[in-house]
C-alpha cells in the first residue's frame, strides 16, 4: 500500500522554499545536476553518506529505498553531532523501521513534523501527471526529521 518502485522524489519547490525560509540552507546532501535546491550539493557521484557535513544547515531528500533510507537518516544523525550542523531529512513515514526508533524516535535533538496529506513530487521542477493530466500524489505518507546536535 505505501510502496513504490520509484526511490527518487524530486521535493516539491514550495515545499522546499518554505523550509529554506526558515533554515537557510547551505548543502543538499542527496541531489542530482538537475533537481538541486542550494548551489552547494553532493551528487550520487559524490556519495553524499561519505562527505563531511560539518558545520552546514543541511536539506537532505534521499533515494527512498528499504535500506538506502535507513543509511541515510543514521547518516544526518551522525552529522548532526558535529558543531553547527543542522540536517532536516525529507522521508516517507514509516515508523515501523528500524532506523526511525534507531535514530529519531525519542532522541534528544530531533524533531519530527509529520505531514498533512501526500506530497506532490516533482520532475524537472514541475508536478508529476497521470494519463488524464492530474497531478500524481505520493503512494506513502511523508515526514520532516529536524535533527541538531546535543
Amino acid at each position: 500500500m505505501f510502496s513504490s518502485d520509484k526511490n527518487d522524489w524530486e521535493t516539491p519547490q514550495d515545499l522546499f522554499d518554505e523550509l529554506n525560509r526558515q533554515y537557510h540552507f547551505t548543502l543538499d546532501a542527496a541531489a542530482s545536476h538537475d533537481n538541486h535546491k542550494v548551489d552547494r550539493y553532493f551528487t550520487e557521484e559524490d556519495d553524499g553518506l561519505s562527505q563531511d557535513w560539518g558545520g552546514e544547515t543541511v536539506f537532505c531528500n534521499p533515494p527512498y529505498g528499504n535500506k538506502e533510507t535507513g543509511l541515510w537518516t543514521k547518516k544526518c544523525f551522525e552529522e548532526a553531532q558535529k558543531p553547527g550542523t543542522t540536517v532536516v531529512l525529507l522521508i516517507p513515514a514509516r515508523t515501523d523501521r528500524a532506523s526511525f526508533h534507531d535514530f529519531i524516535y525519542n532522541k534528544p535533538g530531533v524533531t519530527v513534523k509529520f505531514l498533512r496529506g501526500r506530497l506532490a513530487f516533482e520532475i524537472g521542477g514541475k508536478p508529476i501527471l497521470d494519463k488524464s493530466g492530474s497531478v500524481t500524489k505520493a503512494p506513502f505518507p511523508s515526514m520532516l526529521i529536524e535533527f541538531k546536535g546535543t
